[in-house]
């Protein structure tokens, strides 16, 4: 009787021991994906930018909301990607090799010396701007003040309003879009300039009663020219101005990104002066600010700049090289830059793609061989691609 209990105790100890085992495997089968999963083939759980390598290339990471949010909220995806976004209630982004590669030059590059011109350039929606975004993560992630236009263009086309520029004659103000402009820089960088705590290095003078003294924050100044829109582009110039300072004498670190940068030396606007002509870029109140920060004559920064054949108008658009769009003027301006040439999707980034859009059901109809007349029809264009899978 008493080998009969003893062998019966051991049972239950074996079957214990089992049931615990095969629940221990039933816990790491949830956690993990099985392997071979379609998960691993088009995402990476990296969403640090600063982490991203060769291993993510053609993977999709996630950006959290929040991040988001305060650094896109005031534009810097196309309007498309925006609705995919809310439409998937995720934001992801491809990891290709023109960032990794732009990553990979700011992270060794040596700050302490003039600053470095990036310039981003390809054919039409091969995803120079989501190129950007990536980089402006990487940028919000490690402390780099973020002087990001989304869309340099819409100034120039688009402008919300225009007047002539209070003291300056024969310039023209474009007050709303500059104080905009500033709502955009408040909202990427305010955690950071509560921070930082910088201050400016001289008093200006807007009117005879209203006055920003010396060794007031940069957020006292932001927020003047968000509340007096009638000093809005005096103000970003004084804040570019004050950035160039501070980030030379080593107390911030900056990150100019400007899509559509070649706007700012096309022959013409289509905004009109007071006697009917259309004016050029450099007598927009809006254009100085942002080709000084662009210059080589700061450091402690890093510049990022895109040119585009749409930035332009019609009979500009022959070509999508730097020297052509930029013209003499804007290629003297920036030379030397570094070129970084953004191209059409790979066969790996291609199927990644089609990868995702089947896993969040964006595309239902899956007829055989549909991929390849996808790949055929759009060229592996970006752009072209997400236009035809809508209507999938």
């Amino acid at each position: 009787m008493k080998m009969i209990r003893n062998r019966f105790g051991s049972l239950s100890r074996v079957s214990a021991q089992l049931q615990r085992h095969v629940q221990q495997m039933s816990t790491n089968a949830a956690a993990a994906p099985a392997e071979g999963a379609t998960i691993n083939e088009f995402r990476t759980a990296v969403s640090n930018p600063g982490e991203h390598s060769a291993l993510q290339v053609a993977k999709f990471y996630s950006i959290p909301a929040e991040q988001k949010k305060q650094i896109f909220s005031g534009g810097g995806l196309p309007k498309q990607y925006e609705q995919q976004i809310k439409t998937f209630t995720e934001a992801c982004l491809m990891v290709r090799n023109p960032a990794l590669e732009l990553l990979q030059y700011i992270k060794n590059g040596d700050l302490t010396k003039p600053v470095v011109r990036y310039v981003l350039y390809g054919e039409n929606g091969t995803g120079k701007t989501l190129t950007m975004a990536h980089v402006l993560h990487y940028g919000a992630l490690n402390d780099f003040l973020l002087v990001h236009v989304p869309w340099a263009p819409n100034w120039m086309k688009r402008p919300k309003e225009a007047s002539n520029a209070a003291g300056q004659e024969g310039m023209i103000d474009l007050p709303f879009d500059a104080a905009a402009w500033l709502v955009h820089f408040k909202t990427q960088n305010g955690p950071l300039l509560q921070r930082l705590q910088l201050k400016t290095g001289k008093e200006y003078v807007w009117s005879k009663r209203e006055s920003t003294p010396a060794g007031s924050s940069l957020i006292e100044l932001v927020e003047h020219g968000i509340a007096r829109i009638k000093y809005a582009s005096e103000t970003t110039a004084a804040l570019i101005a004050e950035l160039k300072q501070l980030s030379t004498a080593g107390q911030c670190k900056v990150m100019v990104a400007i899509d559509g940068f070649n706007a700012f030396f096309h022959p013409v606007t289509r905004i009109f002066s007071d006697n009917k002509q259309l004016v050029t870029p450099d007598r927009v109140t809006l254009t100085q600010p942002f080709l000084d920060i662009t210059n080589y004559d700061w450091t402690n920064g890093v510049c990022i700049l895109s040119v585009d054949k749409i930035a332009m108008t019609e009979g500009y658009m022959d070509s999508y090289m730097p020297r052509y769009l930029l013209g003499k003027e804007g290629f003297e301006h920036l030379d030397p830059f570094v070129p970084i040439h953004v191209e059409n999707y790979t066969d790996k980034e291609f199927q990644s793609y089609i990868s995702y859009y089947l896993d969040r059901h964006w595309i239902n109809k899956t007829p055989q061989g549909f991929d390849e007349q996808l790949k055929f029809m759009s060229n592996k264009n970006p752009y072209s691609l997400m236009q035809l899978v809508r209507a999938l």
